[in-house]
């Protein structure tokens, strides 16, 4: 009895795999229509009018949901490092999101990290140092530190500081930037008279272009629209901003000192000497340096010439 018991179970399973495999519809709409029977509550929620059984997410789902945050946070996007310019006023901003009516309990402060020195706390100024300063308005979320003509020496850390147990910071780094100027091929460029000269300068370091670049010569203001004309100028202004002095049919008179003047750096100058057929140890044709061929340096060329066509 038992064994025939055992070979209809092995024969049913058997029979169950060759449907499977033969009739795969067959069982997906055994499957669809015991979906119908699963209840409300369960886990797999099917849409009324669907056609399967499929899982669906919305507004009324019983998956975990984003706990909102009840304390003070800091805005990251809106906190972030400065680059400032030697002499001008810098704003180091701090963020302070969810902070709410507790001012009353809580402070929003600036510490320097140079020599843990306190700066402020809330809108008040802890410093007898004048150039610092504290700024917020009422229902801000912006607590700024304010910092008149900073020099190197203020660059560093600076931290913005809620008055939390334990407290929470936000670390700010300011750099104090001083932009130099660069005339390309300077101190002296030797021109050859009929060329073109072609001054180069470069303004380096500044967190924003000059508002204006003017070229000297000779102490002189260069006007563009003078009677000698072929005197033209084109500046690019970006990270790093160059600005070109164009002079075509260079003549002895041109040559003297070229200055560059940007609005936000200091100037720099150049010696321009026009020659006459000379020669000197540095030159330039048509703003390119060039130095005469000696004989020792044409006997090489010829020697190297023919070893390599040997």
């Amino acid at each position: 009895m038992a064994a025939k018991l055992f070979s209809g179970e092995v024969f049913g399973f058997f029979l169950a795999v060759v449907i499977c495999i033969t009739y795969p519809e067959y069982v997906s709409s055994a499957q669809r229509e015991l979906g119908k029977g699963v209840p409300a509550n369960a886990s797999a929620t099917a849409t009324p009018g669907s056609g399967d059984n499929a899982i669906r997410s919305g507004p009324t789902g019983d998956g975990p949901r984003p706990t909102p945050r009840t304390g003070p946070f800091f805005d990251l996007a809106a906190s972030k490092n400065v680059t400032a310019l030697l002499g001008k006023t810098a704003y180091l901003n701090c963020r302070v999101k969810n902070l709410g009516n507790k001012t009353l309990n809580m402070q929003v402060s600036w510490v320097r990290h140079r020599d843990i020195h306190l700066l402020t706390v809330g809108r008040y100024t802890y410093t007898s140092d004048q150039r610092f300063r504290a700024i917020h308005l009422p229902h801000s979320e912006d607590w700024t530190l304010q910092i008149k003509y900073p020099q190197h020496r203020d660059s560093g850390i600076y931290e913005c500081q809620i008055s939390t147990t334990p407290h929470m910071s936000h670390f700010i780094h300011l750099n104090v930037v001083e932009p130099t100027t660069e005339i390309i091929g300077g101190p002296d460029l030797y021109i050859d008279r009929g060329s073109t000269i072609n001054l180069t300068c470069v303004v380096l370091y500044s967190p924003e272009p000059p508002a204006y670049i003017f070229w000297n010569h000779n102490d002189a203001i260069i006007s563009y629209d003078s009677p000698r004309g072929g005197v033209s100028v084109v500046t690019e202004k970006g990270e790093t901003t160059t600005s070109f002095l164009l002079i075509q049919q260079a003549r002895p008179s041109d040559s003297g000192t070229y200055q560059c003047n940007p609005s936000n750096a200091q100037s720099k100058s150049v010696m321009v000497h026009v020659l006459n057929g000379e020669y000197p140890a540095a030159m330039q044709r048509g703003g390119q340096a060039f130095a005469p061929t000696s004989p020792a340096h044409c006997f090489v060329l010829v020697v190297s010439l023919l070893i390599t066509l040997s």
